[in-house]
């Protein structure tokens, strides 16, 4: 296998992803929840993404920027992971698909290189983004990797509140169980919560020098 940056993710890539079917039953689960946080005066995206435990205790957090509107949301995440330098998460939960003013991430690239199952969680009904992307720079390119996420799919979390999901390297049904593992109440897994609090910081930080 071809090496990934510094060598030491060539023996990562080449771990087996457990189930999430098996992860569910362990009290080690670790999360990395992504979010973002982003202002077209600088435009600049905050990205932040935040380890957590299934105990709630966070151990890790990374963070870069990428371009409002631009077409680096997929690599953003991709340093995200790469940056916490370590082979013990689970599975990674994403706040959306489409962000940082249409900045579309590639799931399925996203899974293909990092090989960790992926969950993206939005949280509102939508009649789609197809129009708005094409207006975009690139629009094509942008409209076709959305096609390429695939459909949301409705589901109801331990609390009662329906979210939306795409998920990769596990079922519809193993999402479910990872993401009520992390919820603690209303709609927002605590690892999403916590990442979007701390990019909302650092954004206020950049705006304020």
């Amino acid at each position: 296998m071809k090496k990934v940056g510094n060598g030491y993710y060539e023996g990562m890539m080449k771990k087996r992803v457990a189930t999430a079917t098996r992860l569910i039953s362990k009290k080690a689960i670790r999360c990395l929840g992504v979010a973002e946080s982003f202002t077209r005066r600088k435009n600049k995206s905050v990205l932040v993404g935040v380890v957590m435990r299934r105990d709630l205790i966070v151990d890790g957090v990374s963070l870069t920027t990428i371009t409002v509107g631009g077409l680096d949301a997929t690599e953003g995440i991709i340093r995200i992971y790469k940056g916490l330098n370590r082979d013990d998460i689970n599975f990674m939960l994403i706040n959306g698909a489409v962000i940082a003013f249409y900045n579309v991430i590639d799931l399925p690239r996203l899974y293909d290189e990092l090989r960790v199952p992926i969950i993206s969680i939005t949280y509102n009904p939508s009649k789609g983004l197809e129009q708005n992307l094409l207006k975009m720079d690139q629009g094509e390119n942008r409209l076709e990797i959305y096609r390429r996420n695939g459909p949301r799919e409705r589901v109801y979390l331990k609390t009662g509140y329906p979210v939306f999901i795409r998920c990769f390297g596990l079922t519809k049904d193993e999402a479910v169980g990872l993401l009520n593992a992390f919820v603690i109440s209303g709609r927002v897994p605590e690892p999403i919560r916590l990442a979007n609090l701390m990019a909302r910081a650092v954004l206020k930080g950049m705006l304020d020098d």
